[in-house]
């Protein structure tokens, strides 16, 4: 987070501060800030050579922001990507005709494709590791071996299964792509592998179609085919068949689904399947910014049932995620209920911990990490019966190991981390610092001849007059150990007083003419101290609050 902040801080100048307009702002407010900063630049109103150097590069910044501020095209595309958006080739292919709100939709549109197919390339080869424990002696000590002298040592805790499979997605073309994958399983001493290859080929903007070849130790060739196509705007089906060859004869098998978009948030499912395992399923799936729901009903010939599933999603103060979930199964295979937990660690990192219990499955407790494409998995089957100390110990174990380890070593290498990164970027953006602040101080030289008129004609009318302003970083009484890094910016804001009122808009105070960073990545005010009708008045404002004075109280009393 703080790498990120240092970036937008020191990303190049905003238009819209530089001009102190709003984002909304109207043609005809960008014109008359344009040319109010036009007469306080214009290098023709400086003898001296540098002051005129000076203010001709201010001049020229601020005739580039109003050209690209008024062409809506230029506009909506600086809204999206900012100033480096519109230094990268392509925009040409967008029609000028088109509305500002379709330019924005349709650079959103390819900046999300342009992210997915970065995510994809970041994401590959993709794997998972899966680990069964068996822990049950932990819990499950029978009677008739009670007197059993080998049964009073410790418990046993054993791998009794495991699972590894990894892929690889490699794009043939624009429109093929082939991926490859492997697996690997044991379970109790005895386990196999397998292999394959599937080739796949986006027909057009409404479907893909795919084959896929697969060999296996204990499982003969496999050849299948699948078909996926948008039927319309809120509809969607596909189709797969297949044929897997083994020692027992030929296998085929068919499965068709068929979906429906029931509202924005809402997806129902129709699915059938043919073979070994033929069966009828249907669900329900909703799926919102604070919630997830599911609710499916499989009538099979080996599995039959209901399943309801409900998770919770919320962010806490470091917008950190956090989900919860609760999940209730009942079949011909017994019934089970599921409660868990899942968190956002980093920003690459999911940690989650479900509790399980059924009958006759007894409890387990099953651990998950995402890492980027890794998915590494856990279950630990504790007790094959209904015990509480299990259900006990696989609830609080879990809660109280994560917080232990949160509090002794992710918080404090979190916060060193940030620190180094901040104090990294600090130092690679000290150049562009030095830069920004020889700007500022250029400015603030050329306002001089402005702010003196400003303050003779604010004076005989009894007007606002700015006697001391800061910007950056201030100290409070329980933080005096840190330093205070602010700028004087007495001078810029005076020369923004126009008719007894200083007006800034919502936005970073840092692009305003005059005003540079002092604290790169840090929380930033600005505090003033002015006078109106005679009486002085003190005000603080955040970074990226407007802020308008006088205010209607500055009549009668003092605001702040």
């Amino acid at each position: 987070m703080a790498a990120t902040a240092v970036e937008d801080d020191l990303d190049n100048q905003d238009y819209y501060s530089l001009l102190n307009v709003r984002r909304e702002a109207t043609s005809e407010e960008l014109k008359s800030s344009y040319r109010r900063l036009c007469m306080l630049y214009h290098p023709d109103k400086h003898r001296d050579p540098e002051l005129k150097r000076q203010a001709e590069q201010l001049f020229n910044l601020v005739h580039q922001a109003y050209e690209v501020l008024s062409d809506p095209q230029s506009r909506a595309i600086y809204d999206i990507y900012g100033k480096r958006g519109l230094e990268v080739e392509g925009w040409e292919v967008v029609e000028r005709k088109r509305t500002p709100a379709e330019i924005r939709e349709e650079f959103v549109r390819l900046q999300r494709e342009r992210d997915e197919r970065r995510l994809q390339q970041r994401t590959n080869p993709k794997g998972t590791i899966s680990v069964g424990v068996d822990a049950t002696d932990l819990f499950d000590r029978y009677e008739e071996d009670f007197e059993d002298a080998s049964s009073g040592g410790f418990p046993q805790v054993e791998i009794n299964k495991m699972h590894i499979s990894q892929s690889i997605e490699a794009p043939l073309t624009a429109k093929d792509t082939a991926v490859l994958s492997g697996s690997l399983s044991t379970h109790n001493g005895s386990g196999g592998g397998s292999i394959s290859l599937v080739l796949r080929r986006v027909t057009s903007i409404k479907g893909w179609g795919e084959v896929e070849f697969g060999a296996g130790d204990m499982q003969g060739p496999l050849f299948g085919m699948k078909v996926f196509r948008n039927l319309t705007p809120r509809c969607f089906a596909s189709a797969q068949c297949g044929v897997q060859f083994s020692s027992r004869g030929v296998r085929p098998s068919v499965t068709t689904l068929f979906a429906r978009h029931l509202d924005n948030n809402t997806v129902g499912y129709l699915q059938w399947r043919w073979g070994t395992q033929s069966s009828m399923n249907t669900s329900i799936v909703r799926d919102t910014k604070s919630s997830h729901f599911t609710f499916a009903l499989q009538l099979g010939v080996l599995h039959s049932f209901v399943m309801m599933s409900y998770q919770y999603k919320f962010q806490d103060e470091d917008q950190t995620k956090v989900k919860g979930t609760v999940k209730y199964v009942s079949g011909f295979f017994g019934t089970v209920v599921e409660y868990g937990v899942e968190r956002k660690i980093s920003q690459h990192s999911i940690l989650g911990a479900t509790v399980s219990i059924g009958v006759p499955q007894g409890v387990s407790l099953k651990l998950k990490l995402n890492r980027a494409s890794q998915t590494y998995f856990f279950p630990i089957h504790l007790t094959d019966q209904l015990l509480p100390s299990a259900v006990f110990y696989a609830t609080v174990g879990p809660l109280v190991f994560y917080l232990a380890i949160q509090r002794l070593i992710i918080w404090p290498y979190t916060r060193a981390q940030k620190e180094q990164d901040l104090e990294k970027q600090r130092e690679s953006a000290a150049l562009d610092i030095n830069r920004k602040k020889q700007e500022a101080e250029s400015a603030i030289l050329l306002m001089q001849e402005s702010v003196r008129r400003i303050i003779e004609a604010e004076e005989s009318k009894m007007g606002l007059i700015i006697l001391n302003a800061w910007y950056g970083k201030f100290v409070t009484n329980n933080r005096r150990q840190e330093r205070a890094k602010v700028i004087d910016v007495t001078v810029p804001l005076q020369c923004l007083v126009k008719d007894s009122k200083l007006i800034l808009t919502e936005a970073s105070k840092v692009g305003l003419p005059g005003f540079y960073d002092p604290c790169v990545g840090e929380e930033k005010s600005l505090k003033l101290l002015y006078q109106f009708r005679g009486l002085m008045h003190q005000v603080l404002s955040g970074d990226m609050e407007p802020l308008r004075i006088p205010k209607q109280c500055d009549e009668g009393k003092t605001d702040g």
